[in-house]
C-alpha cells in the first residue's frame, strides 16, 4: 500500500510507534503492546476515543452514534477508525490494571486440527499455530478471516492459555455466510488466517473475592478458558459458573465442569434449562440464568466478582440481577461483540454499554 508512515505519540505514556499507510492508530498500538481502551473494534461503540493534541489524522468509518459531530470538531477520532495525516500526538484514557496483561496483536496461519460437534448448533473447532508463539489472557478473542466472506468474525478463545492449539465454540448463526462456511464446508487440515489476541474481558485475581461467571450458549467459551487457566494456577477463592442454555441438548462440556466441580472444593457448577423437554429427564436448574443466579446466592451478590458472557439480552438482565443484589458496576465485567449490523440503531441499553 502506497503512502507515508507517520510517528504516534501516546499520552500520558509518553510512547511513541509507527503506524504503517493504511494502518489504524489502534492497530499500531496493539501490535507494539500498547494497550488502549477499546472494545468493538469497529468504530461504533466510542470505548477508543481519544483526543488529536496535534497532527491531523482521517477519521475514517467512525459510526456518527459513536464520535459526534461536535466532538470531530473537538479533535476527538475513533482510534480503531483513524488513520494519521502527519505525525499525531494522541491522549487517551488509560488506566493501570495490575492484573491486564498485555499481549501483542499478531497475525498467524493455523492449520485446522480438529473439528467436532459440542451441541445442537454449536461446533468446536482446534486450531495448530504451528511455531508461532501465540501468548494470549484467558478471555480474550481472536479475528478469523473466513474464505469466501468479506472482513473478519470475532471468536472468543475457549483453551486456557498455554495450550497446544486454539479451541474456538462457534455457533451455527441462521443466515450468517461465516458460521455455515464453518460449520458446513470447513475441513480438518485446512488453513485458516487470523489475528490476536483482542479485548479486556479477562479476570480480576488481585481483589481476592470470590467469583461467579454467568454464561448463556456459545458464551461458556472464555468462562471455559478463564476458570481453566485460575484452577490450573491453584486460585483458592470461590468459583462458581452457572451456564444456561434452552434444553439438554444445548448443555456442552458438561462432563468436563461436573470432574472439575469434583476435583476442586472451590468450584461450583449450575448448569440451567430454560426450556427442559420430557425426555430430558432433567431434575437440576430451570428458568433464565440469572433467576438460578439469584436463587442460588439468595438474592445477595455483595463481595463478588461477576464475569457475564453471553447474548446481549442475557447479559442486561444478569447485569440488572447482580445489581438489585448490591453487587455494582466496578465489580461487573461483561464481554459483548458489535458487528456493522448495529452501526443503524443499535441495541444496547445504557446500562449494557455503561459496563
Amino acid at each position: 500500500m502506497t503512502g507515508n508512515t507517520y510517528s504516534v505519540t501516546v499520552e500520558p505514556l509518553g510512547q511513541t510507534v509507527k503506524v504503517e499507510p493504511g494502518q489504524t492508530i489502534l492497530d499500531a498500538c496493539l501490535r507494539s503492546g500498547i494497550y488502549l481502551p477499546y472494545q468493538c473494534n469497529h468504530g461504533l461503540c466510542s470505548t477508543c476515543k481519544v483526543a488529536v493534541l496535534d497532527g491531523e489524522v482521517d477519521l475514517g468509518d467512525a459510526s456518527p452514534f459513536a464520535l459526534m459531530d461536535f466532538e470531530r470538531e473537538e479533535g476527538r477520532a475513533l482510534a480503531c477508525c483513524a488513520r494519521p495525516l502527519s505525525d499525531v500526538t494522541i491522549e487517551a484514557d488509560i488506566e493501570v490494571d495490575p492484573d491486564a496483561r498485555n499481549c501483542p496483536v499478531l497475525d498467524i496461519d493455523c492449520t485446522v486440527a480438529e473439528i467436532r460437534p459440542l451441541a445442537r448448533d454449536i461446533i468446536g473447532i482446534w486450531l495448530d499455530p504451528g511455531a508461532a508463539a501465540f501468548d494470549f489472557q484467558a478471555g480474550q478473542y481472536v479475528q478469523l478471516k473466513i474464505p469466501g466472506v468479506d472482513g473478519e468474525r470475532a471468536f472468543s478463545l475457549a483453551n486456557p492459555p498455554g495450550s497446544r492449539h486454539l479451541e474456538l465454540h462457534i455457533r451455527q448463526v441462521p443466515g450468517g455466510k461465516g458460521t455455515t462456511y464453518l460449520h458446513q464446508s470447513l475441513k480438518v487440515g485446512d488453513r485458516l488466517a487470523l489475528s490476536g489476541p483482542y479485548g479486556r474481558f479477562y479476570v480480576r485475581e488481585s481483589s481476592s473475592l470470590p467469583m461467579i461467571f454467568i454464561a448463556g450458549g456459545s458464551g461458556l467459551s472464555s468462562p471455559k478458558s478463564m476458570i481453566e487457566d485460575l484452577l490450573a494456577r491453584g486460585f483458592d477463592q470461590k468459583i462458581t459458573l452457572l451456564h444456561g442454555v434452552r434444553q439438554r441438548q444445548d448443555l456442552y462440556y458438561d462432563d468436563l465442569f461436573r470432574a472439575l466441580e469434583a476435583a476442586h472444593g472451590n468450584f461450583a457448577y449450575v448448569p440451567v434449562l430454560s426450556d427442559p423437554q420430557p425426555g430430558d429427564d432433567w431434575d437440576g436448574e430451570t428458568g433464565f440464568v440469572h433467576e438460578a443466579a439469584v436463587r442460588r446466592f439468595d438474592g445477595g451478590f455483595r463481595g463478588h466478582k461477576a464475569y457475564l458472557c453471553g447474548p446481549p439480552p442475557m447479559i442486561d438482565a444478569g447485569i440488572r440481577a447482580l445489581m438489585k443484589g448490591r453487587l455494582f458496576d466496578r465489580d461487573i465485567h461483561t464481554e459483548s461483540f458489535l458487528t456493522k449490523a448495529d452501526d443503524k440503531a443499535p441495541q444496547r441499553s445504557p446500562l449494557s454499554q455503561r459496563m
